[in-house]
C-alpha cells in the first residue's frame, strides 16, 4: 500500500510527463540553420547549371567563374533545340516513363498485396527469387535481352524501353513492406467474410491504404526511367530518342559547348520539377505513414 506522502510526490511527475507529452515541439536557431544549409546545397547545382548554360565556354574558364545568370539562357536553349530535337526526345520520354510507372505501380502493388497478405504455396520461395534478382548484375542481361528485342522487331522503337521495365523487385519488395505494416488483416477478414472477391477487395479496401507508397513509388519509378541512359542508347537511335539520348548529342565538337549542354539539360528538366510539385504530398504522406506502424 502507497502512503498518501508517496501518492502525493507522484502526482506532479505525472502531471508534469503529461505535459511534457502533450507539448509541441519547436524548431529552434541551430535547426532553421541546418535546413537552410541543406537547402542551398541541394537547390546550388540546379541553379549552377542554369549559370553555366547562360554563358559561353570562354566567360565560364574565368577566374572567378560568374555567379548569375543573364539572358543568354533561352538563346542557348534555343540553339540546343536547333542541334537537336529536344522536344520529341522529351514527349517521348514522358511517355515511356509514364508507361513504365503505371506498368510498375501496378504489377507492383498487386505482387506486394499477394506477397503481404495472401496465404499461398511457395509465397516465401517467390518472394525470396523476386529479392534475388536484385543481386544479378542488369549488364548481363543486356545481350540476351537485345537479341530477344531485335527477334521481335522492336529495336529502335520505344516498345524495347518500356516492356523490359513494366515491373521492378524493388517495386514489389516496397509495396510489400507497406502493405504489411499499413493494412490491418481484419479489414480483409471482413471483406472475405461478407462475400467479397479478392479483386475487389483489393479494388476497394486495399488502394485506398496504398496510395501514398503508390505515390512515393511511381516517384521513384519516373525518375529512374526519366534518368536511364544505357538501356535506351543501345535499342534507339537519334531518330527516335529519349531525353538521355537526345542530350548525349548536344554540343559535340573537339570542344564541347557546354552552355549548349546546360542549357539543354534545364529544358529537359523541368518535366521532373512538375512531376514533383504534382506528387509531393502524396510522397511526403507516404514517407510519414510508412514511417508509423500500426
Amino acid at each position: 500500500m502507497a502512503t498518501l506522502e508517496q501518492t502525493i510526490r507522484t502526482v506532479p511527475r505525472r502531471r508534469r510527463r503529461s505535459s511534457a507529452a502533450g507539448r509541441q515541439l519547436t524548431a529552434g536557431p541551430f535547426t532553421y540553420i541546418v535546413l537552410i544549409l541543406v537547402t542551398v546545397i541541394s537547390v546550388f547545382p540546379l541553379y549552377y547549371t542554369m549559370v553555366i548554360g547562360s554563358h559561353t565556354n570562354s566567360e565560364m574558364a574565368k577566374s572567378p567563374p560568374p555567379f548569375s545568370v543573364n539572358t543568354s539562357l533561352f538563346d542557348n536553349m534555343r540553339e540546343a533545340l536547333k542541334q537537336q530535337p529536344l522536344f520529341r526526345d522529351i514527349l517521348n520520354s514522358i511517355f515511356v516513363s509514364g508507361m513504365i510507372t503505371l506498368g510498375t505501380v501496378a504489377f507492383c502493388t498487386l505482387s506486394g498485396f499477394a506477397f503481404a497478405k495472401l496465404r499461398f504455396r511457395g509465397n516465401k520461395i517467390l518472394f525470396g527469387l523476386t529479392l534475388g534478382t536484385t543481386l544479378i548484375p542488369p549488364q548481363l542481361g543486356v545481350i540476351p535481352l537485345y537479341m530477344y528485342m531485335a527477334k521481335l522487331g522492336w529495336i529502335h522503337h520505344l516498345q524495347a524501353v518500356i516492356l523490359p521495365n513494366l515491373v521492378s523487385a524493388f517495386g514489389v519488395f516496397f509495396m510489400r513492406q507497406y502493405l504489411v505494416n499499413a493494412m490491418p488483416t481484419e479489414l480483409l477478414e471482413a471483406g472475405w467474410v461478407d462475400g467479397a472477391s479478392t479483386f475487389r477487395i483489393f479494388r476497394t479496401i486495399v488502394l485506398p491504404i496504398a496510395r501514398p507508397a503508390m505515390a512515393v513509388l511511381a516517384m521513384l519509378t519516373f525518375l529512374f526511367a526519366w534518368n536511364d541512359f544505357f538501356w535506351p542508347l543501345l535499342v534507339l537511335n537519334s531518330h527516335n530518342a529519349t531525353v538521355q539520348v537526345g542530350l548525349a548529342g548536344l554540343g559535340q565538337g573537339y570542344i564541347p559547348q557546354q552552355n549548349i549542354i546546360m542549357a539543354g539539360t534545364m529544358l529537359c528538366t523541368f518535366p521532373l520539377l512538375v512531376v514533383f510539385v504534382v506528387l509531393g504530398k502524396q510522397i511526403v504522406g507516404g514517407i510519414m505513414q510508412g514511417a508509423v506502424k500500426g
